[in-house]
């Protein structure tokens, strides 16, 4: 079995959420503070590196909320292509309409304060992004 790589995609950060090998379960790993795209994608592949044996790569498409593509899906594919070309991998998009919203609700369901949640929520969102491709792949 291959891992999958999760990443929630935003303006200022990229959450990232990692598969275990048997592609059952997403686990959070971190948030990338997002600087050039160089610079981001050697993060990535240093993320790849550090676990191994990543086979695809699951992306979030911030669709607007009736389904249609906006600017942020073009930004968003636009960052897939650079990831596909960067590692050879194939990109998988998955609706993330309601995943960061989720991940807050839960964060402050936890009592976690607004400064600790910044970066947790995107963590979070991959995660859910993760485990939402995971329960597709595994029927």
């Amino acid at each position: 079995m291959m891992r999958a790589l999760a990443l929630d995609y935003g303006d200022k950060r990229i959450g990232v959420a990692i598969s275990d090998e048997m592609g059952w379960t997403a686990q959070g790993v971190s948030y990338i503070k997002r600087t050039t795209l160089a610079q981001d994608l050697t993060v990535i592949e240093n993320v790849i590196s550090e676990y191994g044996n990543v086979g695809t790569i699951v992306i979030g498409m911030p669709f607007n909320m009736d389904g249609s593509e906006g600017e942020r899906v073009l930004k968003t594919r636009e960052f897939a292509k650079e990831l596909e070309q960067r590692f050879q991998l194939p990109v998988v998009e998955i609706d993330e309409r309601w995943s960061s919203m989720e991940a807050e609700k839960i964060l402050i369901n936890a009592d976690m304060s607004r400064q600790k949640r910044k970066g947790k929520v995107d963590q979070l969102a991959a995660t859910l992004i993760l485990q939402t491709y995971l329960g597709q792949t595994n029927r």
